[in-house]
């Protein structure tokens, strides 16, 4: 043991504990008063825009949108309107889509700067003077059914499909569904992420004024969706899960303090430690202005686990000593000399886990990683000190007042369920320890190399809730029914129902810089699209020279914007002629001259969407599959953008989330083996301060590293991949499941200086299991409550987190104590180690 005066250190504590607590409550008391001045303070972050800030292949999307037009300038922003009928070519309809058209421009608050739809295309087919919105009106309604036909057939050809839903069928002209667009010039807004931002935005209350207008309206076939209507929904979110999840968890957790506690004031104590642990850690939050985000939704549920693991172990220490008939102070000095360590060890290994987190490259990681290493600090802090001063205060209050106690057998106690259990893994440890460890350890091996296998994953929808939430949230009572959440479901029917579902990751942008003025740069622009890979959209028209199909991607560039106007304007197609060699209607000379033309036409702001202003920049967007997966549209992406002879740079949603993705699989990684290495090193300093046995700490450890590798198999095989919350778990489970082999592991460091092997084993198993029990119920139910929460990353979450610590606790009761056998065997005949 190494001589360090820790014990002066736990003898002050014993002291302030024993003869002072009413001191050491009101100390605690003013210092929560004090942070819960910061909660006033808390603000809100959520989304998945709070994941992609920083990333390379965000910073290239952000270097478009910076470039390119006013559809993509941090000042507008777009609303869909989306419009699902029997046949949204049809007059009707036509004319609903115009007149909602027509309510939104009127509005000022609005700040529409532009509109359009195929209502719109089709009115001005029919009438090309037709130029404002009651104009367009006037066109549909004196038209004809057969005219309106005609005009869709003619129009079919510019690009008309790529507003209507896969059904469309240009003989018939019917479609079942469109999306219109409105553009918004807003002051201050910003739409440049990738990913969706939630909480309140100038976007977010605009997009809410046009689906107020539209309901007004009593069109009901037009559903209104956006970014801002996607943060909204992304803000609530958050404040639903918090109040299902923390009424449930306290529900559950009061269930099992009344079990394990039993005795209302030893209960009240318990809630009122809780209570403060929550507080200290937001009010912590507030004052530090740490964003609440939905990924720290998860801290309440793991404070009030691990507060309740504390509380269990105390009470619980603190009645075996009142059952033996020592006095309440002298009790407690016992309980707090042994469990002060246990507590100091418990809380370095679960810190560690949780600040091995750190080491993650996504800031909500990281975040989410700092709050819970704070906040089991706080919650340590409250359960190893204040809650024994409570407890020697009440108790001394009832010894004078002859106030009876109640509950005062330990659990695990002779006769009991845990009990009669409880001898059967130190049964094991003396009579086959070294068998049983041996098969513990290939059945590790093989889980560890089946979880290799699990998936990883980023995703829009982690974030989402469910299209189709359980009715069972619907009969809550206010305020705890959550809203109605429609974002999933319109998300869902895009990707069904449209080629590129637009927002939901249904393109991909190349950002290509170099001289566009050389006469290479749109012939190379335009053969990088031929024969695209399996992912990408084929395009559905013929190709210019013959009437064979297309063998080029759908794609949408500067090219397709000087075919347009080549179309409309005979001196500009005689330019664009004059300056293309090979014929395929692309010009290769002079293109400095074809710029300067389309840039002075009524094209100027389509060519500005796709043309830089020092025009060495341009972008390509390619249309991909619905059914295609994120990392195979990315690796065909990164395979196209090589084909260009200027540099090009794929970008957009899928990349920008496929690297968030690889980047969750390296911080998993990395974070696990920092976690272990730390723990691994904490513990063995740990039991060379506090014991005789420095290696003992390994065999504290050897307990997490099976858990470890049976949870990833346990992941894989339940099909829970590695997202953006769940990629903690894997360290996170080595501080938390640490907890349940220290208090074994100490507690028979102790009595092994008294006892011989066996009786130190099952004295420190019997000792502790029974409150391990008890704190590993409440700790799954605390943490496993979070599968009522709305969004699917938190109930992943919750569910891997609870898996973990029960798999922790099992292996803690039933590995240990062979584990235990065995090392002391090796001391016994190596000596001490």
């Amino acid at each position: 043991m190494v001589d360090l005066d820790y014990q002066a250190v736990i003898d002050r504590i014993d002291y302030l504990v024993g003869e002072r607590p009413g001191t050491v409550i009101l100390v605690f008391l003013l210092v929560t008063a004090g942070l819960a001045a910061g909660l006033g303070g808390i603000s809100t972050s959520s989304g998945t825009s709070q994941f992609t800030s920083g990333s390379p292949a965000q910073q290239a999307l952000d270097q478009v949108d910076e470039k390119f037009g006013t559809s993509f300038g941090t000042d507008t922003a777009s609303t869909q309107l989306i419009q699902r009928d029997q046949n949204v070519l049809a007059k009707p309809a036509l004319l609903r889509m115009l007149r909602t058209e027509k309510r939104v421009r009127e509005r000022e608050n609005l700040h529409v700067a532009a509109t359009s739809s195929v209502a719109d295309t089709i009115a001005t087919t029919l009438d090309p003077s037709a130029r404002t919105e009651r104009e367009r009106i006037d066109t549909v309604e004196d038209a004809t059914p057969s005219e309106i036909d005609a005009a869709v057939k003619r129009a079919a050809g510019g690009g008309l499909a790529g507003s209507l839903s896969n059904d469309f069928n240009p003989e018939a002209a019917s479609a079942s569904a469109t999306v219109g667009v409105v553009t918004h010039e807003i002051p201050g807004s910003d739409s440049s992420s990738a990913g969706t931002s939630g909480g309140s935005s100038p976007v977010t209350t605009v997009q809410q004024r046009v689906q107020s207008v539209v309901q007004r309206g009593g069109t009901s076939d037009v559903t209104v969706f956006g970014s801002g209507i996607l943060s909204a929904e992304f803000g609530n979110v958050i404040t639903d899960s918090l109040l299902i999840v923390v009424p449930a968890a306290a529900i559950l957790i009061l269930l099992f303090l009344v079990f394990s506690y039993r005795d209302p004031l030893d209960l009240l104590i318990g809630v009122v430690s809780l209570v403060m642990a929550i507080i200290w850690t937001f009010g912590f939050l507030g004052l530090a202005d740490i964003p609440f985000s939905q990924m720290l939704v998860v801290v309440p549920a793991l404070l009030l686990a691990v507060g309740i693991d504390f509380g269990i172990h105390a009470i619980n220490r603190y009645r075996e000593e009142r059952s033996e008939g020592y006095g309440v102070v002298e009790s407690m000095e016992t309980t707090t000399d042994q469990l002060l360590v246990a507590f100091f060890i418990v809380t370095g290994t679960t810190v560690l886990g949780f600040l091995a987190n750190l080491t993650s490259s996504l800031g909500p990681i990281r975040d989410l990683g700092l709050v819970s290493a704070i906040g089991i600090t706080f919650t340590v802090l409250i359960f190893g000190i204040f809650l024994p001063a409570a407890k020697v205060y009440t108790d001394r209050w009832r010894e004078e007042h002859d106030i009876p106690q109640f509950g005062m057998q330990p659990l695990g106690g002779e006769g009991s369920l845990i009990g009669r259990f409880l001898p059967y893994p130190v049964l094991v440890a003396r009579k086959a320890p070294y068998v049983f460890l041996a098969l513990v350890v290939i059945f590790t091996a093989v889980a560890a190399g089946y979880g290799t296998g699990v998936n990883t994953s980023f995703s829009q929808d982690d974030f989402l809730p469910p299209s189709q939430t359980p009715g069972w949230y619907h009969t809550l009572p206010e305020p705890f029914a959550p809203h109605e959440y429609h974002t999933t479901a319109t998300l869902d029917y895009l990707d069904e129902h449209f080629t590129a579902a637009s927002g939901s990751g249904g393109s991909v942008t190349m950002y290509i810089r170099g001289p566009l003025r050389k006469d290479y740069a749109l012939e190379s622009i335009h053969h990088a699209s031929y024969d695209p890979p399996d992912s990408f959209v084929i395009s559905n028209s013929s190709t210019l020279a013959t009437s064979e199909p297309s063998r080029y991607a759908n794609t949408r560039s500067i090219i397709d914007v000087i075919r347009s106007y080549a179309q409309r304007d005979a001196s500009f197609r005689h330019l664009v002629r004059e300056n293309d060699v090979n014929g395929n209607g692309i010009p290769d000379d002079d293109l400095g001259t074809i710029y300067d033309r389309l840039l002075d036409s009524p094209y100027h702001d389509q060519a500005r969407e796709y043309l830089s202003r020092d025009e060495r920049a341009t972008r390509v967007s390619f249309t991909t599959k619905g059914n295609a997966s994120q990392a195979d549209v990315v690796a065909d992406a990164h395979n196209v953008d090589n084909r260009y002879r200027l540099n090009a740079i794929a970008t957009g949603q899928p990349v920008v989330f496929q690297y968030i993705a690889d980047t969750i699989l390296e911080s998993a990684v990395k974070s696990l083996a920092v976690a272990l290495l730390a723990t691994a090193l904490f513990l063995l300093l740990c039991f060379r301060v506090f014991s005789d046995y420095t290696t003992l700490g390994l065999v504290n450890l050897f307990p997490i590293v099976v858990t470890v590798a049976l949870l990833a198999g346990a992941m894989r095989y339940l099909g829970i991949p590695l997202n953006a919350l769940t990629a903690t778990v894997l360290s996170i489970s080595i501080g938390l499941g640490v907890d349940y082999s220290s208090h074994i592991v100490h507690r028979f460091g102790d009595e092994y200086e008294e006892r011989d092997l066996y009786d130190a084993i099952d004295v420190a198993v019997r000792g502790t299991g029974g409150a391990l029990t008890g704190s590993m119920l409440t700790t799954v139910a605390g943490i496993g409550v979070l599968v009522l929460a709305i969004t699917p990353i938190l109930g992943d979450f919750g569910s891997v987190t609870a898996l973990s610590i029960f798999i922790s606790y099992v292996l803690s009761v039933v590995v240990t104590p062979s584990a235990m056998a065995v090392w002391g065997h090796a001391v016994e005949r190596y000596g001490s180690a």
